[in-house]
């Protein structure tokens, strides 16, 4: 039986996938991957990334690995820099990587706790979109997804860095698909919904991961964003919406 990742060809297209050492950014490089992309995979351990790799290779597909923490953000123009010798250009790029602060009230929460929230979901977001811009405009069709999430909508008691960070990420996304409108490059945020990650996990302990879709699930939402056909732009979109195209 024909999968949705197989309907989509992504061969050819250079994906910076961020966070993909677990969940659902791991998900989603192992998808390209067998969807033809060539692979550009961040996250904070070498051991992690290269598990990911193996995952990759086995899919037929090729990773370049990036030890990389997003509060580390000197390092952002380097690797900017590094694509552009090497590729001279960027087709995709998928904001995955994230942290969940303590679910506090918003008086309990420490000067730390808040820092670390905007300097991971949105400060390094800032320096990845600003550093990887001129890459993805210099592809024919450049995609980017920022990973966003329900906790952006309604109220969330506990949950205020997190959604707060979120929220204004979703308005970073969309000044940037703005500002894009008039090139090849189209901007989209993807909220997963609830899916089976290990950070789904810590702040629900007492649910039944077996109730909810897996990171594998939902990589093809990503891919159809990802690929050359997609003509969406600025929009904010649930995984379940994209599945059902």
């Amino acid at each position: 039986m024909t999968s949705a990742v197989d309907m989509i060809d992504l061969r050819d297209r250079l994906i910076l996938v961020t966070g993909a050492t677990r969940g659902i950014g791991r998900a989603v490089a192992v998808a390209a991957a067998a969807a033809g992309a060539e692979l550009i995979i961040t996250g904070r351990t070498v051991g992690a990334l290269e598990e990911v790799d193996d995952e990759i290779r086995a899919a037929g597909g090729h990773a370049t690995m990036v030890e990389h923490d997003m509060k580390d953000t000197p390092a952002i123009p380097r690797l900017a820099a590094a694509i552009a010798n090497r590729w001279g250009r960027l087709d995709g790029f998928v904001a995955n990587a994230a942290m969940l602060p303590a679910l506090t009230p918003i008086g309990h929460l420490t000067e730390a706790n808040w820092d670390e929230a905007l300097a991971v979901n949105l400060t390094g977001q800032w320096h990845m979109i600003k550093a990887f811009d001129p890459l993805l405009r210099a592809s024919s069709s450049g995609r980017a997804v920022l990973v966003t999430t329900g906790a952006t909508v309604g109220s969330r008691p506990f949950w205020a860095p997190y959604a707060a960070t979120k929220a204004a990420l979703e308005a970073l996304g969309r000044s940037w698909a703005g500002e894009s409108e008039q090139t090849n490059l189209k901007v989209n945020m993807l909220d997963p919904g609830g899916t089976a990650t290990g950070m789904r996990a810590s702040a629900f302990p007492g649910e039944d991961p077996e109730t909810l879709p897996s990171p594998a699930d939902i990589a093809p939402a990503f891919l159809t964003l990802l690929s050359e056909s997609c003509d969406l732009q600025g929009q904010r979109v649930s995984a379940r919406e994209m599945l059902a195209l």
